[in-house]
């Protein structure tokens, strides 16, 4: 049989055959550096695989896929290693699969792991593929989350440690509020649940997180980035700066005595040891489109989308829903938030017709309020910290339920937003 092999480019195509909720896939952990090779006899498991190949929980592993039989691999590893994974799909019936197995074990080495996707459900089978070293037997045809789970359950441990969770923040557009959202959702998060939260501000010559914390450290997020060699939670430790009980701050340099010019994976290490070292990470991303801010959106757990009601920001927004769309096939789509609405004086977009052609509701419709939030900005306080009583930051705690899957989104109702935006007017 004719070998085809795949040359496996992110991100994604956009058409998917099979959908797959994103509930399935939100509590698996990013497999390790791995190899991994794929050999399929039908066209719904080469799909299966590609499939798996565009999931970001894949991104470290290598993977190839190859339309063939067992024998054809067999043929295949006479001369070459074996990966760390074959995964194998065969319809041969129950009695026949050991024989068919027994070339490749001759050339498999000892520490590769081994998938079978059979047809048949038979429990002696699958109690003998078990007895002689298979790792995995599982009766197709399969899906995605399926095929990731088996391998999870192979490479990762299950008593390590749980990752903490990544929350990116970014604007539409330049001068949306995604950075004051970012802190104040940072904030709340660590109070509200009491928990430990770290907030990085990634936009290093501009950043104003010491500026709305009150801060000035001397160091932050730079010396990690340029010193990745010497990053691990110790490291990490002594770079973070205390804002309240449970919250610190990798802040920005907010210099410009360099050209900050990053590449693709410049913040990966710093990734891996945010979610080794708190429970929920709040990426502050500054606005811009280039390949290491792709990259990070591709891989974090939860996006929030800021946007004001205008038409730049609409076409901002759509662009950046459809190029996330392809990066992340699997997860659900970023959350909206509606910032600075019933600017005086300024024309703009009603919420339901910004919405209209996104296909998403905004979680959060956030009113323009220069007093509240500039008095908050100039004194380094948040707004649950000047009136945690008023709308604003019950706004805000809601936001922060809901990036942390504490809460569900709820559809507003028509009613009830006609009646915000009326309020809006008069004021």
């Amino acid at each position: 049989m004719s070998t085809i092999n795949y040359t496996i480019e992110r991100p994604a195509e956009e058409h998917m055959d099979e959908a797959v909720r994103p509930t399935e896939l939100e509590a698996l952990r990013p497999l390790p550096r791995i190899s991994v090779h794929a050999f399929c006899e039908s066209e719904a498991m080469l799909r299966t695989m590609e499939r798996c190949s565009q999931d970001r929980r894949m991104s470290k592993a290598s993977l190839r896929i190859s339309s063939a039989s067992i024998a054809a691999a067999a043929n295949m590893f006479a001369s070459a290693p074996t990966p760390n994974l074959l995964i194998l799909e065969t319809s041969t019936e129950p009695h026949g699969i050991m024989e068919e197995l027994a070339p490749l074990a001759e050339v498999c080495d000892p520490s590769t792991k081994v998938v079978i996707i059979g047809r048949y459900n038979d429990i002696p089978l699958y109690r003998d593929l078990i007895r002689n070293g298979i790792s995995e037997y599982m009766v197709g045809p399969v899906g995605m989350a399926e095929v990731l789970n088996a391998m999870a359950a192979i490479f990762i441990d299950p008593d390590a440690e749980p990752l903490g969770r990544t929350i990116a923040f970014i604007g539409a557009k330049g001068g949306c509020g995604s950075s004051t959202i970012a802190h104040n959702c940072a904030f709340d998060i660590s109070n509200l649940f009491q928990t430990e939260v770290i907030l990085a501000d990634l936009d290093l010559p501009y950043g104003t997180a010491n500026i709305d914390f009150d801060q000035d450290p001397p160091q932050g997020i730079s010396e990690a980035i340029y010193a990745p060699e010497r990053l691990d939670e110790v490291f990490l430790d002594r770079l973070l700066t205390k804002c309240s009980d449970h919250l610190s701050l990798l802040a920005a340099p907010s210099m410009l005595d360099r050209a900050y010019d990053l590449e693709r994976g410049s913040f990966q290490p710093i990734m891996e040891v945010l979610q080794r070292s708190a429970p929920v990470s709040v990426l502050d991303v500054p606005h811009a489109w280039s390949e290491w801010t792709r990259t990070l959106l591709s891989e974090v757990d939860e996006l929030v989308i800021t946007a004001t009601p205008d038409l730049a920001n609409l076409r901002n927004a759509k662009n950046m829903l459809d190029a996330l769309k392809k990066l992340r096939p699997n997860d659900k789509p970023p959350h909206l938030v509606l910032n600075q609405v019933g600017l005086p004086k300024r024309p703009e977009i009603s919420p339901s017709d910004f919405c209209e052609p996104l296909g998403i509701e905004p979680v959060a419709i956030i009113p323009f309020d220069a007093q509240l939030f500039g008095t908050a900005a100039n004194s380094g306080r948040m707004i649950a910290e000047m009136d945690r009583k008023s709308p604003t930051a019950e706004t805000f705690a809601q936001l922060a339920h809901i990036v942390t899957g504490r809460a569900t989104i709820k559809k507003p109702k028509k009613a009830g937003l006609g009646k915000m935006l009326g309020l809006l007017g008069r004021k």
